[in-house]
């Protein structure tokens, strides 16, 4: 019990060991879609299920020069992606302007089922045109160079059209989004001074509540009290409490490899709630990661699970790069799963490791037995790597989309999976599993 002994408590797990020759006995189907509307999309850092159940995806682009960011949509009738717009034209920021470009949403959608919206923020790295390089820092105070600041638009998905748009903080990225709805507020992490902002939306305006560390935490999310959970540059828990106005520091470290890791970097990467259990599921953002369950309301500190490792065995003392080995994607599903993808690559490790051949396994696990299979494995088209996954939704069919990113940055555009599960498990999702964090 966090707050009242050990920080964490190992949870029993089995797992279910499945070989990739059986992987396609499973049922589930897997198809991958290119962002082929724009080319130089390197990234897809968001995807989300907006209100009415459709997937929204964020065509990054943000190693080209002088790009910019395109919002898509699944279309589930003719099973298309369809453009909505560039983001560069709706908020008035040219993607030539010289300044660094609006050229990613970073785990920034969120939906708003009473409105009918999707709110959405954009980041920052990608390099003004001409040029090869982005650092924030060097060009804070350069007018001409600097980055304009996040922008937030809000989207009506009735109309298909976007109804505003907004500075969420000036010459900062927002690296991840949440929405409390009942309450009308919008909370942000910056980047790079890594700072919670709260804006509220019926008066558009942000206030800064302070400064969390140095490495961002790639997500926030939301427990019954309206308290905002993030995670700071040591693993420890950190949440903002809007009753009493403040920022609290849990004095426990999340699940990590004792003895080899301190808990340095083991940010909070994603995670994904069950509005059944009352529990969120979280992955971090560092090598070896490890699947946890908090839950935020119990006790002081809440209570954790560690549920043990969730990519292969190897050398724990070498180093290993967190795009490599990676776990992302968390979705919790009505069918009773919680679905994520893990990286899998061959023994022994090349000297670089872009160069071995990885894969995505998307796994299942069962959220109350705790018994994991392999589902699927996700490979783009040619056999290219697929293991780094950013994040996943249900859409309003049942079906499992997950966002690619593409580590090896020759195999453009970027683009998503999408799995229809077997019809056992293809089942449709109530409101309760809208995902309300980015």
């Amino acid at each position: 019990m966090v707050g009242q002994g050990p920080p964490y408590v190992e949870a029993n797990m089995s797992v279910q060991e499945n070989s990739p020759e059986a992987i396609s006995d499973t049922g589930y189907q897997v198809q991958f879609y290119p962002f082929s509307e724009h080319p130089n999309s390197d990234t897809c850092w968001s995807l989300s299920a907006g209100p009415e159940g459709r997937i929204y995806a964020a065509a990054c682009a943000e190693t080209a020069p002088g790009e910019r960011v395109m919002i898509l949509r699944y279309d589930d009738q003719n099973d298309t992606l369809e453009k909505l717009f560039d983001m560069d034209t709706v908020v008035d920021d040219p993607r030539d302007s010289g300044r660094a470009t609006q050229c990613k949403v970073h785990y920034s959608f969120v939906p708003s089922a009473s409105e009918q919206r999707v709110y959405m923020a954009t980041h920052l790295s990608g390099p003004p045109a001409g040029e090869t390089f982005y650092n924030p820092w060097l060009s804070w105070h350069d007018p001409k160079r600097c980055f304009r600041g996040s922008a937030l638009v809000a989207y009506d998905v009735t109309s298909d059209r976007v109804l505003w748009w907004d500075t969420l903080f000036a010459k900062e990225g927002c690296r991840c989004l949440l929405h409390d709805e009942e309450a009308g507020r919008l909370y942000a992490l910056s980047y790079p001074r890594d700072h919670l902002f709260v804006y509220d939306l019926k008066k558009r305006q942000s206030r800064d509540l302070g400064r969390i560390g140095s490495i961002n935490s790639q997500v926030l999310f939301l427990d019954a009290k309206h308290r905002v959970w993030m995670s700071d540059d040591y693993g420890h828990l950190v949440r903002y409490d809007p009753h009493r106005d403040r920022l609290e520091t849990s004095p426990y470290v999340l699940p990590h490899v004792f003895g080899l890791q301190t808990g340095w970097h083991s940010v909070l990467y994603d995670a994904a709630g069950d509005p059944e259990l009352g529990c969120v599921y979280g992955v971090p953002w560092c090598g070896y990661p490890r699947l946890f369950r908090i839950w935020p309301t119990d006790g002081p500190w809440g209570h954790v699970d560690d549920l043990g490792p969730v990519t292969q065995e190897y050398d724990r003392t070498l180093p290993v790069n967190t795009y490599f080995d990676h776990c992302g994607g968390l979705i919790v599903s009505p069918d009773g799963g919680l679905y994520y993808v893990a990286s899998r690559w061959p023994e022994p490790l090349g000297e670089n490791p872009y160069e071995n051949i990885m894969e995505g396994l998307v796994w299942r696990m069962d959220r109350r037995t705790l018994a994991r299979e392999l589902v699927a494995v996700l490979t783009r088209p040619g056999g290219q790597a697929a293991q780094y996954v950013s994040r996943g939704a249900v859409d309003r069919n049942g079906d499992l989309f997950f966002g690619h990113l593409n580590v090896l940055r020759s195999n453009w555009p970027a683009g998503m999976f999408r799995i229809q599960p077997p019809a056992s498990r293809r089942i449709k999702p109530s409101k309760d599993y809208l995902r309300m964090w980015g």
